[in-house]
C-alpha cells in the first residue's frame, strides 16, 4: 500500500513515515497542504495521512477540495485537534478516521491496517444523464448515440459535472478541479470552456443537459 503523509512537523512526519516503512509500507512526506492536495488528486496514493494545521492550505481545505474532486483515496486525519466539533467537521467533509496526537504509533498503524482492508470503491465506468454518456474508461462522449469530439480540458470539465450531476457546482471549484488553481486567475477560462461544451453536447438537441445557475455555477441535469 502507497501512503502519502501531509504532515508539517518534520519530526511527527518523519516518525510516522519511517514507522510505516518498517512495516512495508511505502511512504512519502510532502510538509505543505497544496502540494499534498496537487499529490493526493493524483491517484497514486493508497491512503492519506492528513494534518489539519498546514502552511498553503489547511488540512480541512485539502480534505473538502479532494472530496468535491470526488476522489475517494481513504483520508486518516492525524491532528493535535482534539475538540469533538474538529472531528464531526472532518468526518462529515469525508474523512475516514481520525487520530488525535499525541499518538501510540502500534494504534495508528492498525487504523492504517483496517482502512487498507475496505473494499476499493467500484465506480461505474460509464456515466449516464439522459442520452449523455460519458466512459470514463476510453473518454469517449456520445450524445444520443452519436460521438462527441472534446479537447482534454473539455472532457474533464464535463466528467466533473456528470460526477456531480444535479449539483451545482461553482466556478472555483471547477477551475481547481480542471486547472489546478486554488486563486482566482482573473480569466473567464470555466465560461469558455462551458460554452464550447453547450455547443458540442447541446447543439442540435430539444432537451438540453448543460445548464448556468446565475451567481452560482454550472450544473449538468435533464
Amino acid at each position: 500500500m502507497k501512503i502519502l503523509v501531509i504532515e508539517d512537523d518534520r519530526t511527527v512526519g518523519q516518525y510516522v513515515r519511517r514507522g510505516l516503512e518498517e512495516h512495508r509500507f511505502q511512504a512519502d512526506l510532502v510538509d505543505d497542504g497544496m502540494e499534498g492536495l496537487r499529490l493526493a488528486s493524483g491517484g497514486r496514493y493508497d491512503l492519506v495521512v492528513l494534518d489539519l494545521r498546514l502552511p498553503g492550505m489547511s488540512g480541512l481545505e485539502v480534505l473538502r477540495t479532494l472530496r468535491d474532486r470526488g476522489i475517494p483515496t481513504p483520508i486518516l486525519v492525524l491532528t493535535a485537534q482534539d475538540a469533538v466539533d474538529w472531528k464531526v467537521q472532518a468526518l462529515r467533509m469525508g474523512a475516514d478516521d481520525y487520530v488525535t496526537k499525541p499518538f501510540a504509533f502500534e494504534e495508528l498503524l492498525a487504523r492504517v491496517e483496517a482502512l487498507g482492508r475496505r473494499p476499493k470503491e467500484i465506480r461505474e465506468p460509464v456515466l449516464h444523464v439522459a442520452d449523455l454518456e460519458l466512459d470514463t474508461g476510453t473518454r469517449e462522449v456520445r450524445r444520443a448515440g452519436a460521438p462527441v469530439e472534446l479537447t482534454p480540458k473539455e472532457y474533464t470539465v464535463l466528467e466533473y459535472l456528470m460526477r456531480h450531476a444535479g449539483r451545482v457546482m461553482s466556478r472555483t471549484l471547477i477551475t481547481e478541479y480542471a486547472w489546478d488553481y486554488h486563486f482566482d486567475p482573473g480569466t473567464n477560462i470555466v465560461d469558455v470552456v462551458i460554452n464550447r461544451l453547450r455547443k458540442k453536447v447541446d447543439g442540435g438537441h430539444a432537451q438540453k443537459l448543460l445548464h448556468t445557475v446565475r451567481g452560482v455555477g454550472y450544473v449538468v441535469k435533464a
